[in-house]
């Protein structure tokens, strides 16, 4: 059994998953995973995605990397822009942020995001993708919609999910000595 939860941070890119996250690994001392650097820096990719700017993620290959990596022992807090990858066993928390569509916009505009790669975003956060996903992926119970437009509801959010934390872990205390 886990003594730390894991946690995922996910939402469209430019929502505030790397602050949020840096934040709650800087107050808890749970590790932060940023999905981008493994798919980098372990080649968990197929190649560049020229037109996106982006790696095209081998998904079979970010989960072993993730694996070997302990990931799923616990006490990370995971930032990525999708969920539905990871087995629900790994996870107890599903954080999916959400901003306006004009914050997204210009967050998305300042990173110089190439056209289409922005207009998906923007898509993608209006149609709900991915809240969808997480609930689709994961009980219910585990998802959380939290809003980040602004640098006030960042950090109510990380002293929400630094509250939660602690509650897991009393929660779960007994846990690992059975």
């Amino acid at each position: 059994m886990r003594t730390d939860p894991n946690i995922i941070i996910t939402g469209t890119p430019g929502v505030g998953k790397t602050t949020h996250a840096e934040a709650l690994a800087e107050r808890t001392g749970l590790r932060h995973v940023s999905v981008n650097e493994v798919v980098k820096d372990k080649g968990c990719h197929e190649g560049w995605d020229e037109a996106f700017k982006s790696w095209i993620v081998d998904e079979d290959k970010l989960l072993d990397a993730l694996e070997e990596d302990n990931v799923k022992a616990g006490g990370c807090i995971i930032d990525w822009h999708g969920c539905e990858i990871f087995p629900e066993s790994w996870i107890d928390l599903v954080v999916v942020l959400r901003v306006d569509s004009s914050t997204l916009y210009d967050r998305l505009s300042a990173r110089k995001y190439p056209e289409a790669k922005l207009q998906e975003n923007l898509d993608s956060e209006i149609m709900e993708v991915l809240l969808q996903e997480a609930r689709d992926s994961y009980d219910e119970q585990i998802v959380v919609e939290l809003t980040s437009n602004s640098t006030e509801e960042m950090e109510s959010n990380v002293d929400r999910i630094e509250a939660w934390i602690k509650q897991w872990k009393q929660d779960h205390a007994g846990d690992g000595a059975q």
